[in-house]
């Protein structure tokens, strides 16, 4: 996605249903961005209707995690966007002096600038991982943008203040990757070895999932941005408060700290089988989200829900829409 809105590019994927075709595979179509907003050049199979929804990946993962879920709501209508996250796939950015940024604010403020580049007042925004912290930023952040939200692990706007307190040892066991990334070692092995990286967080993050090799090859490919290493990297050290933010996004960040609420209709997802995130009631985040909200817990899923029980992803952007 564009990292800001004076100076980026953003690659992404938007899943359309053919005119004559009632059924389809997935179809994806690159769409290249200048968010100057001086060169938007976009090319589409249809006429732009109905609803859209912005899909966001987490990490490790990339836009196939949305393979079924994007073809399968292009079909009833909606209109469906993919975008790869910063630093991740083809994305680049235009100035190579802009700071490769993993701050929550600027994945947030890249939702709302891919709109704008897009010429779209409002979509649905739904994700997991950074996606889910992506969409609940932009949805806190910018309500007017967002026509509803689907995150998984609900609230997912990290609380800077405290994310650094100690958590139980078999929780902070599957965050082992927060604190190997501060070290060079890490820096080191994520720049020679990020697929197997990912095969581990794959693993350790949704161990009922039966992944192929094929799965990860075709993800793999994210790896090979010539930001992806800075990036990831910043999100976690800064996370943790071992690395400054990005002045540039410092006001944003600046109302973030207050952990704002989320007012849009909401559904919010927890996977029964998330090696990392017990799955909840949703009653400890409840006050986070002031608006309509339905939370479920979703059998036969771990951390990348969409890939992992498709339907149930699915129908939890349907539902929203109907949350008033």
């Amino acid at each position: 996605m564009a990292h800001n809105i004076k100076s980026g590019l953003a690659i992404l994927y938007e899943a359309r249903r053919p005119m004559e075709q009632p059924r389809f595979p997935l179809s994806i179509m690159p769409t290249h961005i200048d968010p100057t907003g001086e060169d938007c050049k976009k090319r589409t199979q249809s006429p732009v209707q109905g609803i859209t929804v912005v899909l966001l990946h987490g990490w490790p993962y990339d836009i196939h995690s949305y393979i079924e879920v994007a073809p399968a709501l292009a079909a009833q209508s909606y209109r469906v966007i993919v975008p790869y996250l910063r630093g991740n796939g083809p994305t680049t950015f235009l100035n190579e002096h802009t700071f490769r940024s993993g701050d929550q604010a600027a994945f947030g403020t890249d939702v709302i600038s891919l709109l704008d580049a897009l010429n779209i007042t409002k979509a649905i925004f739904a994700g997991f991982d950074w996606g889910s912290r992506a969409a609940c930023v932009a949805a806190a952040l910018w309500p007017e943008r967002c026509a509803g939200l689907v995150s998984v692990n609900s609230y997912a706007i990290n609380d800077i203040a405290t994310l650094g307190d100690l958590d139980q040892p078999s929780i902070e066991a599957g965050f082992w990757y927060f604190y190997y990334f501060l070290t060079s070692r890490g820096r080191r092995v994520l720049s020679n070895n990020a697929k197997e990286i990912a095969r581990v967080v794959w693993t350790k993050n949704s161990p009922a999932w039966n992944f192929t090799e094929a799965d990860l090859d075709r993800t793999s490919n994210t790896y090979d941005n010539p930001a992806y290493v800075d990036v990831v990297l910043h999100v976690y050290r800064n996370g943790l408060g071992y690395a400054a933010g990005d002045p540039a996004y410092a006001k944003t960040q600046a109302q973030l700290l207050e952990n704002p609420v989320i007012t849009v209709p909401a559904v919010t997802l927890d996977g029964l089988d998330d090696g990392n995130f017990p799955a909840t009631n949703g009653s400890s985040t409840g006050k986070y989200f002031t608006g309509p909200r339905l939370h479920h817990q979703v059998p036969n899923a771990g951390h990348t829900l969409p890939q992992e029980n498709p339907k149930a992803f699915i129908d939890a952007v349907i539902e929203v829409t109907t949350l008033r």
